[in-house]
């Protein structure tokens, strides 16, 4: 008894001193935003137009195709052949004109990556160099024509300017805008009312619904310079101009696929959502789930699809249904645009 009346007294005292002790944890450290997060922020605060529009877009009607590899020109990320399913959807009949994007422009005041300084912070953790070395001038790539490095930068290159500063868009108006970075054909359909088109709703659109078909034409490439813009003959030297083109052409140039779509091959490169892995396909038949615009890995490239005007038959054959390239999301070309869906709203 006398022993637990010593002890009684100790274990209140023990009790109380640790009711009354602060628990103090590390304060959070706000992690300072990534260049893929602060344009997705300023994406998200472009406002939309007071009326978007269905004018110029095509239904097409959802279905299940079979995606992938339709000729020995496949590459290795054009397979395995796999079963997909696309919901109904609209879609752009052209690709988006300068003239377009000019409203888009003059209605907003937004920038292209390739009129803005560039982010040393952002060059140098892609490349590891160190961030004086970085000249932060705006530039655009422009295409070289020399194997050992077909791209250049080139400040003053942009939309208004897709070669450099001597180039011009003026009477233009209805050509394809480039010189686009991904972000920015984020920005342009967050401001139409729409958004870019998934890889799958792509490659069901070239095919005609879903089509096995080699080209969104059919299976003839003698049948190619009638229905799109391409480089002929030996590429990158000697363009023979059986298409009536050197380098861009006037959306509706050619005539539209089956669908009533125009330039789904050929013309330009286009912006997809969808992120690009070499090995896509062979993960979803594991089940895992495409990645789209909440990629926020540092080195993440998203796929584009439809060739340009220079691809070439016996170099890529970008205007194959089911050709896929990929391209840094902060980088405008002068061959690559980008068109817009929307969804349907029941």
């Amino acid at each position: 008894m006398r022993f637990h009346s010593i002890l009684w007294p100790l274990l209140l005292v023990l009790i109380t001193s640790c009711k009354e002790k602060k628990v103090t944890t590390p304060e959070k450290i706000e992690q300072p935003l990534s260049f893929h997060e602060r344009m997705m922020q300023e994406i998200e605060g472009i406002p939309k137009k007071a009326t978007p529009s269905k004018d110029d877009m095509i239904l097409v009607e959802g279905g299940s195709f079979l995606m992938g590899a339709t000729s020995d020109q496949a590459r290795a990320d054009e397979y395995p052949v796999h079963q997909e399913n696309v919901d109904s959807f609209y879609i752009d009949a052209t690709e988006v004109t300068n003239a377009a994007f000019a409203k888009f422009v003059k209605s907003t005041g937004y920038k292209t990556l390739a009129e803005r300084p560039i982010d040393p912070n952002h060059i140098a953790q892609l490349t590891g160099m160190s961030k004086e070395e970085i000249d932060t001038a705006p530039v655009g790539l422009v295409f070289n024509g020399n194997p050992n490095m077909w791209w250049i930068s080139k400040k003053g290159a942009d939309w208004k300017h897709p070669k450099g500063p001597e180039s011009s868009i003026e009477g233009k108006e209805n050509y394809p805008v480039v010189q686009v970075s991904w972000y920015d054909a984020l920005a342009y359909c967050k401001w139409a009312g729409k958004r870019l088109p998934t890889e799958e709703e792509f490659e069901y659109t070239a095919r005609n619904k879903g089509k096995r078909i080699k080209y969104f034409w059919g299976n003839d490439f003698e049948k190619a310079t009638k229905n799109t813009n391409f480089h002929q003959g030996t590429f990158p030297t000697n363009n023979l101009l059986k298409d009536g083109f050197e380098g861009l052409a006037a959306v509706k140039s050619f005539a539209p696929n089956a669908l009533g779509i125009y330039d789904i091959g050929g013309n330009v490169w286009e912006w997809t959502r969808n992120s690009y892995f070499e090995d896509a396909y062979q993960r979803k038949l594991n089940f895992e789930k495409p990645i789209y615009e909440e990629d926020n890995n540092i080195h993440q490239r998203k796929v584009i699809r439809g060739g340009s005007f220079l691809c070439n038959e016996s170099y890529c054959s970008g205007y194959r249904v089911s050709a896929r390239m990929s391209s840094s999301p902060d980088t405008g070309l002068e061959h690559t645009g980008f068109r817009c869906v929307r969804d349907i709203v029941h």
